[in-house]
């Protein structure tokens, strides 16, 4: 569990880093803004590939090792990020970035899942999942304590701190039960066997792009919003930044625990009617007090949601392709939603920040509800053995 959750936390700690050098990297450069953001799309769309290779590794090589390499590349790119000359190799290395961290999900949720206690899995899921915004957070810490003091590169150098993880993964990390059970005796019978269940696969494929809409569109152009639209102090904005991503922290776990009583799709149906309702005061808060409360509960509701996927996708993705199919379908979700943040910041242009925002999460939380309320879980099902422990 500690290797899934540090891992997903170093990566989104490596991917938010940029969130908060949109304005220093384009005056760098000397590129427009938009390209920067731009960069973040790339990443996101690169993800896929990471996670159709480390997956296929990770259900015929077992979990262990492939969450080594991925974590070694992962973090030398983000290294090599803080050497860069120009922005083209800026944004090469990126692309290169959103490989690692398409990787690094789908191997270390099926290895964190497969060692969880059934009855636990909800909230470990949850504890999990908020390692991503363990991350935001510390971007954010980094941005007012690194970035005013030894500038932008050594953000990204400082993201190469998790090279140190492969060494307690090597030592310390027992393989799964379950993958050696189910273990594949051939890498490309992952992809055969992921196609044998292509429904399942477009269900989980939609799913998760709209959850990707759901937090990016929440998240990645919020601390701009603030600076630019309301003309918040950078400072302030990360203070803001580090309060709603402990909101985020506090939603996954509680909604991951709460849906070991009510069910997966009931708890993520919660989590999105708290997000819901909240729009207002995120979005139109008149004062910064408001916008503050507002994006914690917020961050609640979108995390919340998302503290459930790592145990749902698992409990229904097939043993023998745990390893990938999770992983793939999020990360393809991911892909279509890869221009989020520019079609967000498209909309802002002919409606105004926060009407850009809001009109796309609406539409969002909107179709996902009807997703969840049309959809499936199997809840509590065993991963070593092929029966039932908790009907849903």
């Amino acid at each position: 569990m500690g290797a899934g959750f540090l891992g997903w936390t170093l990566d989104a700690f490596d991917f938010f880093v940029v969130i908060f050098l949109l304005d220093t990297l384009a005056e760098h450069f000397h590129v427009p803004k938009r390209d920067v953001v731009f960069s973040i799309t790339a990443t996101l769309m690169m993800r896929p590939v990471g996670a159709l290779i480390f997956g296929m590794m990770a259900d015929r090589y077992g979990r262990r090792r492939p969450l080594m390499i991925n974590v070694l590349f992962f973090s030398s790119i983000e290294l090599l990020c803080g050497f860069a000359p120009n922005f083209t190799v800026f944004f090469i290395l990126r692309m290169l970035f959103g490989i690692g961290m398409g990787g690094e999900w789908g191997v270390g949720a099926s290895l964190a899942m497969e060692h969880a206690p059934v009855r636990l899995r909800g909230v470990l899921s949850g504890i999990l999942q908020s390692g991503y915004s363990i991350g935001y957070l510390l971007a954010a810490l980094a941005a007012r304590l690194v970035l005013p003091n030894w500038g932008w590169r050594a953000m990204f150098w400082v993201g190469g701190i998790p090279a140190l993880l492969a060494l307690y993964i090597r030592t310390k990390v027992p393989e799964s039960e379950a993958w050696q059970q189910h273990r594949l005796t051939r890498t490309i019978d992952g992809p055969r066997i992921a196609w044998q269940h292509k429904w399942l696969a477009l269900y989980l494929v939609a799913l998760m792009f709209l959850m990707n809409c759901f937090s990016h569109g929440a998240q990645d152009l919020y601390p701009d919003f603030l600076k630019h639209a309301l003309g918040i102090t950078p400072n302030t904005v990360a203070y803001i930044t580090i309060f709603y991503n402990i909101g985020a922290v506090v939603g996954a776990v509680i909604f991951g625990m709460l849906s070991e009583r009510i069910g997966r799709r009931h708890s993520m149906l919660a989590a999105l009617t708290l997000a819901l309702l909240v729009i207002p005061a995120w979005a139109f808060g008149g004062t910064m007090i408001v916008l503050a409360v507002g994006a914690f509960l917020m961050q609640m509701g979108v995390q919340g949601a998302w503290g459930i996927i790592p145990v749902h996708l698992n409990e229904l993705s097939p043993d023998a392709v745990r390893g990938l199919l999770p992983g793939f379908t999020y990360q393809i979700g991911i892909l279509f939603a890869a221009l989020t943040p520019t079609v967000e910041f498209s909309l802002r242009d002919h409606l105004g920040y926060a009407w850009a925002l809001t009109a796309f999460e609406l539409i969002v939380i909107v179709a996902l509800a009807l997703m969840l309320i049309f959809g499936k879980e199997r809840r509590g099902r065993s991963f070593v053995h092929d029966k039932e422990i908790v009907t849903a």
